[in-house]
């Protein structure tokens, strides 16, 4: 059986979708996902279920909010009162926006989630959209390509 080693580079096609059937991505055969095993670039338990296939095989795997995004943190919701966001961008509801902060001495641009609009003041989610989720995939792997 040839299953996928550390430092292999495996083939995939998956679909990926929360609990409630909405898919979130989507990689197809015909423009696959390249990943190296070992590398870090899967969740743990998706990783584990593809070093257990072999060519061909399809395969579903249901992730846990702490090996994807994380869980919801309260802490990262917050409404800001800023006349300038709301004349520049309009906000509604569900609109991601780019705000900018200070972050080690540095300005950067931060994506936030739209909750709430209430006259001048905006409450946004810092969270990523993901964060919470269960996150479902189906993973067909494609190919093996052996490490030297």
């Amino acid at each position: 059986m040839n299953t996928p080693q550390n430092n292999d580079t495996v083939v995939l096609a998956f679909t990926g979708s929360l609990d409630n059937g909405e898919i979130f991505y989507e990689v197809k055969k015909d423009d696959p996902m390249h990943v190296v095993i070992g590398g870090n670039n899967l969740p743990p338990s998706l990783e584990a279920t593809v070093r257990k296939m072999t060519i061909g095989d399809l395969q579903k795997v249901r992730v846990p909010p702490e090996e994807a995004y994380g869980p919801r943190q309260k802490e990262l919701l917050q409404t800001i009162d800023n006349q300038e966001v709301i004349d520049r961008v309009q906000p509604k509801p569900g609109m991601v926006i780019s705000l900018k902060t200070n972050k080690d001495g540095e300005e950067v641009s931060i994506p936030a989630t739209v909750i709430e609009v209430e006259g001048s003041q905006v409450t946004v989610d810092y969270n990523h959209p993901l964060a919470g989720h269960h996150l479902n995939y189906r993973v067909e792997l494609l190919d093996i390509k052996k490490s030297n």
